[in-house]
């Protein structure tokens, strides 16, 4: 059993103020594997009360120290690579080789493209042609909190830390209390890196503790949020009577409109992009809308991809899916298996229950339904596991209807042989990303959504920005 209670403040590890245990469960068996403690208010305003001493320190030191800092914060974390693969795959069950190549390499890809943006950020800049004087510098917004969910741990965690750091701010951090182990380790590799003490801070706590402590304390001006729009919307009301900023990642309900014109891998494609991470994903392209002339076509290689997916251990090595995350992650999505069949959806592959060879762990079996249609609850809801809602429609103008009747709005997929169309596509799903064709966004594009997706847009400058505040200057001295 693993135990880490301490939390990190002021450049050390220290006990809780008031110990109160919390088993971290390897989803895998269903078995504690690690034991923290969750804070209180005065483990929090201890952390926020360093952070703040901090900042004047940090806020002043040159951009260039800072991006140094950064940059060595990148050798240590490649050279611990290893060991935070393992941390995430046993916290959240994430098979060992995809923690590796996937959840740690997101984090490893972040903090480089964060180099690359700090290199060609402008902290101070000319407002433009014809305005002598006028100036724009970016300065640090102050202290932040930062609360971060358990699907893609470090991918999260440099997403808001690195930015952060670069920016000039200080600040808190509260990993989600399901996979606290990977941002423990993070802290040890920001320690070895050389963070000066107080710059950054981790808590462990839940929502409903150190997370509220964090959205209400006087002391922080922004919290960034990365969770489910439950979450988000208490966030936001909660830190409201301080008047602090608000950056919110939420959910998604990711449309992918495959259209008869595709290429002969948008559907397999698509499928597996909707089982990675066990479906655990807010980008996940959950609902596959198919023009009805490739529509049984894809079908059949929709069930195949399905049946072809394997279930197994996070820590078995090999190309397979893990378990969810908990208990009640694995209701829930038994939950809306059940409502899909309930509601009429056709089965065409997997279904409720574990698979046939996994009698413990929160393994769910890959799931595809057909024949789905607009209004059914699994069309809908974000189920956050790996199950796939296909349905068909006869014209462009339908899909994208479709496509865009959902509150969410982080992620659409277009699959087409006719660039104007994905153009058009493009521009108007109502969406923060739309990806086509299976090519990835660029190095440093930011990763935010719309509507119940939050607004966030994090990653490259667009991330180092959201740490900013933009102050007007006249008059400034040629």
């Amino acid at each position: 059993m693993i135990e880490k209670r301490d939390f990190y403040i002021n450049g050390q590890w220290v006990a809780p103020v008031q110990p109160r245990d919390h088993a971290v469960i390897d989803p895998s068996t269903e078995e504690p594997c690690a034991v923290i403690s969750l804070g209180d208010r005065a483990d929090t305003d201890a952390a926020v009360a360093v952070a703040k001493a901090a900042l004047p320190g940090w806020r002043a030191t040159p951009p260039e120290a800072r991006l140094a800092v950064v940059q060595r914060i990148l050798e240590v974390y490649e050279a611990r690579a290893e060991d935070m693969a393992h941390a995430i795959s046993m916290e959240m069950g994430a098979p060992i080789d995809m923690a590796l190549s996937s959840q740690v390499a997101s984090g490893t890809g972040h903090i480089t493209n964060f180099i690359h943006a700090a290199k060609e950020f402008q902290w101070i800049r000319p407002l433009g042609d014809g305005t002598p004087g006028a100036m724009i510098a970016m300065e640090p917004v102050g202290v932040v909190g930062l609360i971060t969910p358990w699907n893609w741990p470090m991918n999260q965690v440099t997403l808001k830390v690195i930015p952060a750091l670069l920016a000039g701010c200080t600040m808190v951090l509260k990993p989600s209390e399901e996979a606290p182990l990977s941002s423990l380790l993070f802290a040890e590799i920001l320690h070895e890196a050389g963070v000066p003490a107080g710059v950054f801070n981790l808590v462990n706590g839940d929502g409903a503790g150190v997370g509220t402590q964090m959205s209400t304390h006087p002391d922080i001006e922004m919290i960034s949020f990365t969770g489910s729009t439950r979450a988000g919307r208490a966030i936001s009301k909660a830190a409201a009577e301080t008047l602090k900023r608000v950056c919110l990642e939420l959910g998604g309900k990711g449309a992918n409109l495959i259209f008869a014109d595709a290429d002969d891998k948008a559907v397999q494609r698509g499928v597996r992009h909707c089982f990675n991470n066990s479906g655990q994903s807010c980008n996940a392209p959950t609902r596959m809308l198919v023009e009805r002339a490739a529509y049984d076509r894809a079908l059949e290689i929709a069930r195949e991809t399905a049946e072809a997916t394997t279930v197994a251990p996070a820590h078995l090595p090999g190309r397979h899916i893990g378990p969810v995350v908990n208990k009640a992650q694995f209701d829930k999505i038994q939950s809306l298996i059940e409502t899909g069949l309930a509601e009429g959806a056709r089965l065409l592959a997997g279904g409720p229950g574990r698979p046939e060879d996994l009698n413990r762990g929160f393994f769910v079996r890959p799931t595809v339904f057909a024949d789905c249609t607009p209004d059914m609850t699994i069309m809908n809801e974000e189920i956050f596991g790996p199950v796939l809602s296909i349905m068909p429609f006869d014209t462009e103008e339908e899909a994208l209807g479709i496509a865009n009747a959902t509150p969410y709005g982080l992620t659409n997929y277009v699959q087409s042989g006719d660039g104007a169309r994905r153009n058009r596509l493009a521009r108007a799903l109502r969406s923060g990303m739309v990806e086509m064709n299976g090519q990835s966004r660029g190095a440093g594009a930011p990763f935010g959504g719309v509507g119940a997706s939050g607004r966030a847009r994090e990653g490259g400058h667009w991330g180092i920005e959201e740490f900013c505040e933009v102050k007007s200057i006249s008059g400034w001295a040629e």
